[in-house]
């Protein structure tokens, strides 16, 4: 058994498949020393040859694990080699994928950083979103919203918006039942007409209680009473609307962000 093995990460892009799939595996050999060593951006023939050369410099004698993601064939042959020992995972896998579904891969070097970029802009404009939109402001825009959480002040609005935003790339809205529409039972027809992406957020009155406790200490806003009617109002007002209610009580945020997006039926979208 070896004691220690060189390992070489090549890829013509970032190199962090190759270099997760390779970590993946090798770390179930715990007791063997593994160095470790990343290529990335490779992208012809020439550049994969001074790579394999520096390898074959340094560990040759070791014959040691080279994990590759290249997708040009000329650069990918050039470590297909008996000095060292090739894990080609294109090859390996996509050529079966092929078969399976009976259709040719695009085969394009860096095609899922261009597909991470189109995610990373859609991500970045729903923070911008989330931001734009937090407490109530710019009511009139809310037909672009994917998600509007509803609640009364301090029951975990703003956080939840934030995680859909940054974590799903979902634009959040949230707005606060303030006095306005808990006396009179009521909410803004912009959000009536979207409620459909509507959820409406509650939490036991003694959360509620201790959360504004520290922020405005022995307010009336703080006061045990307060808040059981508030949260009481709000209650009604979910029931009147049809609006599914979310208890925030006791649950992560990973927890109340996904069960935020199954309720209203966009799970999907934010996986694809």
């Amino acid at each position: 058994m070896w004691s220690s093995k060189d390992v070489y990460y090549i890829s013509d892009g970032t190199g962090i498949l190759a270099t997760n799939f390779g970590k993946s595996l090798i770390c179930q050999f715990p007791e063997i020393n593994f160095h470790e060593e990343k290529f990335p951006f490779i992208k012809n023939k020439e550049e994969a040859q001074k790579t394999l050369d520096y390898i074959l410099k340094h560990s040759g004698s070791k014959k040691p694990l080279v994990f590759s993601t290249l997708m040009e064939k000329s650069s990918r042959e050039v470590f297909d080699t008996p000095e060292v020992e090739f894990f080609d995972v294109f090859s390996e896998f996509l050529e079966r994928i092929e078969v399976s579904l009976e259709a040719k891969a695009l085969r394009l070097p860096g095609f899922s950083q261009h597909t991470d970029a189109l995610k990373m802009a859609k991500r970045v404009g729903a923070i911008n979103y989330c931001l734009e939109h937090d407490d109530g402001t710019r009511l009139e825009e809310y037909d672009e919203a994917d998600v509007i959480l509803l609640g009364v002040s301090r029951s975990g609005k703003t956080p939840a918006s934030v995680y859909l935003a940054t974590h799903m790339g979902l634009k959040s809205a949230n707005f606060p039942l303030t006095d306005t529409y808990l006396n009179n039972y009521r909410l803004p027809d912009r959000i009536v007409t979207n409620r459909k992406k509507t959820v409406g957020l509650t939490t036991t009155a003694e959360i509620l209680h201790n959360f504004r406790q520290k922020r405005y200490p022995d307010s009336n806003y703080a006061k045990l009473h307060t808040c059981i009617e508030e949260l009481q109002q709000s209650q009604q007002i979910f029931q009147k609307y049809k609006i599914p209610v979310i208890d925030t009580s006791g649950k992560s945020i990973e927890e109340l962000a996904t069960q935020i997006s199954q309720e209203i039926g966009i799970i999907k979208k934010t996986v694809n």
